[in-house]
């Protein structure tokens, strides 16, 4: 809708989306925007569904709904309407107390500012203790966020503020450089969008033993304290500094992703791959350390399928062609393969990632166009050795960030 000046004007918003309309509109200096509520959703209904609706009554205000249309769009602005005052943004104090620990572990609650689990309450000294992590000034502006980039106004972060959620988080200072280049990536953790998207984050490099991340047995799994808690202040960073996974305005996943708790870390088995790491195929040099970031839909095993079956002659290609095909085109798909069903994979003819990669394409878009290009299939590389299972999902690579500028 494209509104003028002195053009009357209604939007029409589904009922779900009121929290969220009234507060964004208040910020942007709308505070009596008028609005009618329709019953919600709008998408999968009938044109005579859509129709009834409209002759219906509005499911917040309870009055027939195209009067309220007709009555927003012709009734005179008083003064009140004409206010446009708006909500002034705060970060809050630079500190609480004096506060119990029981009490202000229930006041990050309150005010939506942790996951819901108990956190490592952010003294001063912890956060100092963590800032020696970096080479850095606290004061430096890392990177901003929002929500939803272009939906919700980004907020901006300094490393202090980042240190503080990698305190909150449980995390150390050997992860800080870690987490720093996460926060530089620029990309929240938890989108505002209805859809409940999932994000990962694939880690390549030395830094991968110096802090001790999982990349063998229960590599996605919580088995890492590096792992865990670096997925966790992504989460905790994007509450924060990003202004995102508020339920009612900043978030509005109709289900909800079991993994935006701690994200989807993966740290590539690099030594046990038999082709080049992520971010050497990305262009860095092996002995650099780098995050890649992902978003997407998930990933689940691949006995979700019935195109990961087992067989007396394995054919892992043809296995990841046909399950690629059923998926989803928006965010491409990634296939997170252990070590053996990687080797495996090299058994059956392609010695570089580019080559299988190409394959996997070809096969996909045999019959028809499904992919846009090569570029919407990533495989990557971690777990143990003991058995041929391994995972994808819809997941689509966005960018790499060094972890080395951030030590």
């Amino acid at each position: 809708m494209e509104a003028k000046l002195g053009i009357p004007a209604v939007a029409l918003i589904t009922e779900h989306f009121k929290t969220l309309v009234v507060e964004n509109s208040a910020k942007k200096g709308m505070p009596n925007l008028r609005v009618t509520y329709v019953p919600s959703p709008v998408w999968g209904k009938t044109a005579e569904q859509l129709r009834k609706d409209l002759e219906g009554n509005s499911p917040v205000t309870g009055k027939p709904v195209m009067q309220e249309i007709i009555a927003n769009l012709t009734s005179p602005l008083s003064a009140e309407d004409r206010n446009t005052r708006t909500i002034e943004q705060s970060a809050g104090p630079a500190s609480f107390g004096p506060e119990t620990a029981d009490n202000l572990q229930q006041l990050f609650i309150d005010k939506r500012m942790s996951d819901y689990l108990p956190i490592v309450l952010p003294t001063e000294e912890r956060v100092a203790a963590m800032l020696k992590g970096t080479s850095h000034d606290p004061d430096e502006v890392v990177g901003k966020m929002a929500a939803t980039p272009g939906v919700f106004e980004n907020w901006t972060y300094t490393v202090r503020t980042v240190a503080v959620n990698a305190v909150m988080a449980g995390a150390r200072p050997e992860y800080f450089p870690v987490i720093l280049a996460i926060a530089a990536a620029g990309t929240e953790s938890i989108s505002s969008s209805d859809n409940s998207f999932a994000r990962a984050v694939v880690i390549n490099g030395p830094i991968r033993d110096q802090i001790g991340l999982n990349y063998e047995i229960g590599a996605l799994g919580p088995f890492s304290h590096a792992n865990t808690t670096i997925g966790r202040a992504w989460t905790l960073l994007s509450m924060n500094g990003g202004n995102a996974g508020k339920v009612g305005t900043t978030y509005m996943g109709v289900v909800g992703n079991p993994t935006n708790g701690t994200n989807i870390v993966i740290a590539e088995n690099e030594s046990a791959s038999p082709w080049q790491p992520f971010h050497v195929q990305k262009g860095f040099k092996p002995e650099e350390s780098i995050v890649s970031i992902f978003t997407g839909w998930g990933v689940v095993s691949a006995k979700n399928s019935v195109y990961g079956v087992w067989a007396k002659e394995m054919n892992f290609t043809s296995q990841l062609q046909n399950i690629f095909k059923t998926q989803d085109p928006m965010f491409g798909a990634t296939a997170i393969l252990s070590p053996t069903v990687a080797n495996y994979l090299k058994q059956e003819g392609h010695d570089t990632m580019e080559e299988l990669i190409n394959a996997i394409f070809e096969g996909v878009n045999e019959e028809k166009r499904h992919f846009m290009s090569p570029r919407s299939i990533n495989v990557l590389v971690t777990g143990g050795y003991n058995n041929l299972y391994y995972d994808y999902g819809g997941m689509f690579y966005g960018n790499s960030v060094s972890i080395d500028k951030w030590r």
